[in-house]
């Protein structure tokens, strides 16, 4: 009967969690980077408020003017 190679299995741990490690301290290292907003909302885009809604309907022509 053949005999296991711990060996082999034991380096594959290895790599594995020194793998995880590295990945870790990436993500870790862009956090630190690149905070996220304090309102915890992710995402590069502002949302778009009423004022810019309203402009661009009445920039199509589609909705009545609104009186100022």
């Amino acid at each position: 009967m053949a005999k296991t190679n711990f060996q082999y299995e034991k380096r594959q741990k290895e790599l594995e969690k020194k793998k995880k490690a590295e990945e870790k301290a990436r993500r870790k290292l862009e956090a630190k980077n690149n905070p996220k907003p304090a309102d915890g909302v992710e995402g590069d885009e502002p949302e778009a408020d009423d004022a810019d809604v309203d402009a661009d309907a009445a920039a199509d022509g589609d909705a009545p003017a609104q009186p100022q």
